[in-house]
């Protein structure tokens, strides 16, 4: 919560608030009910924020006053993260003095944090021998799935367009939670003509999921657990059925091509799925009254541990917030596959987790919670769990690897929850790590030292999205 004893200069949270929203100086100016000159002044410093401007704030956009809060991270944790390279190691510049930057200049250290991501691109497509994709088509130096990831991360990865539209949805289904499966598979029948199959792996030749729209056919992976065939269709409901809401976010977002508002789509539909599968409120509920127990609640709503674990990253509905938990999907070479957060984290925009983040250890006790309180650069401390899960590869049936899913939240709200029960959370022993493993001077995994490098392999993942939310699970 934002303390209102001493002055709050929040310039820089202003004005990446107001580029958030697409509003202009004289638009904001005159919702929040003062003069531009004034609004002005507040966003160069040069008048502190006060409570009452708070409050006209929280009315005016429905925000969570924690997003304004003065020890958010912000784009400070990026842009210490690019002055961290040994290329600016003899400017001495310091995590001060880059925090200072990017709060008095926001877009001033997205635009360092991007033309370093081009960099870094660069760097890797020459080490490959490649200024090409395997189609032939140019590399490109930001990707789409880079673009989709800042855009959720500015919303807090809460949409509550798709919360209502899901509502509706579930509503009509009018079936139980715990066994969604049936309905949606009635409901795609009797209101859409869609039939759905269960499909051997030969005969989807790789694929989870395909739509056939001549034949109207849901085809599934018979590899798919059943939480992800529910997904699955889920998904395919959801297109159907709120292709109105799906569209509106998708233009109001404005991608900045085809491509990107491609897997916009993909992301927002599949939002839209786990919120059928899981309903806000119901969820909410439960996950409240068993202190965010995931183990617990996932067989109510039918769902695996990685999808509950990635709705909790949603729970920003004002009125009946949940814990801002922040979470992390990777495998054991340490490559980061998802990354959500409802509160403020500094993830690592340009490197993997830091090795002291046990969240590696995970893979030497599958299946079991392994708990961990560390420390982020700027002093902030957050109670993190981590445990294994299994993925099934839909290239080869009953291929599977391991993945963790690591969540956590700031150690202020770890007392809420039953996995922090009988330890010692008003002084804990905290783990101090780095935003990257550049920080920390330390290998992300000895696997991936160890491991011999696959070109071919490189270039495709250098150029692929990730799409949040995958069937797979």
């Amino acid at each position: 919560m934002v303390t209102t004893d001493k002055k709050l200069f929040l310039g820089g949270r202003l004005k990446r608030l107001r580029r958030d929203l697409g509003v202009t100086q004289s638009r904001m100016a005159d919702e929040l009910g003062v003069s531009p000159s004034y609004l002005n002044l507040l966003e160069r410093n040069q008048r502190p924020v006060t409570a009452q401007m708070l409050l006209r704030l929280a009315e005016a956009y429905d925000l969570d006053l924690r997003t304004l809060s003065a020890d958010d991270p912000g784009g400070g944790a990026g842009l210490e993260e690019v002055l961290a390279d040994k290329m600016f190691a003899d400017l001495g510049i310091g995590r001060h003095e880059a925090a200072e930057v990017a709060e008095l200049s926001p877009g001033l250290a997205e635009a360092m944090a991007r033309l370093y991501r081009a960099y870094l691109d660069r760097g890797r497509m020459i080490d490959l021998g490649a200024f090409e994709r395997p189609d032939g088509t140019p590399a490109a130096s930001s990707s789409p799935t880079d673009w989709v990831r800042d855009l959720v991360g500015s919303q807090r990865n809460h949409f509550a367009e798709l919360e209502t539209a899901a509502e509706a949805i579930v509503a009509a289904l009018d079936a139980d939670l715990q066994d969604l499966g049936p309905a949606v598979r009635e409901r795609l029948v009797a209101r859409h003509g869609i039939q759905t199959r269960v499909m051997p792996a030969e005969v989807m030749a790789g694929s989870l999921r395909r739509y056939d729209h001549h034949r109207k056919r849901l085809m599934v992976s018979e590899t798919l657990a059943p939480a992800s065939r529910i997904f699955a269709m889920c998904y395919q409901l959801g297109l159907m059925e709120a292709p109105e809401a799906l569209t509106r976010l998708a233009d109001r977002f404005a991608a900045p091509d085809r491509a990107t508002r491609q897997l916009l789509k993909v992301f927002l539909d599949n939002y839209l799925a786990a919120a059928i599968m899981m309903p806000y409120e119901p969820f909410h509920a439960a996950m409240e009254a068993s202190g965010y127990d995931i183990e617990r609640v996932r067989p109510r709503f039918g769902v695996s541990y990685e999808q509950a674990a990635q709705r909790l990253t949603t729970l920003s509905r004002p009125g009946a917030r949940g814990i801002p938990f922040f979470m992390m999907r990777l495998d054991a070479a340490g490559n980061i596959s998802k990354r959500f957060a409802a509160g403020p984290f500094p993830f690592s925009r340009f490197g993997g987790a830091c090795p002291r983040w046990n969240v590696h250890d995970s893979f030497k006790t599958p299946g079991r919670i392994v708990t961990q309180v560390i420390e982020t650069p700027d002093g902030e401390r957050y109670f993190t769990l981590s445990r294994t899960v299994r993925r099934t590869s839909g290239l080869q049936a009953g291929l599977e690897d391991e993945l963790v899913i690591g969540l956590g939240c700031e150690l202020k709200f770890a007392s809420k929850l039953a996995a922090s029960r009988g330890l010692d959370i008003a002084s804990p022993l905290a783990v101090e790590i780095g935003p990257s493993c550049r920080i920390c001077e330390r290998p992300a995994c000895p696997q991936r030292a160890a491991a011999p490098i696959n070109r071919t392999l490189l270039v495709e993942e250098a150029s692929k999205s990730v799409t949040p939310f995958p069937f797979a699970r």
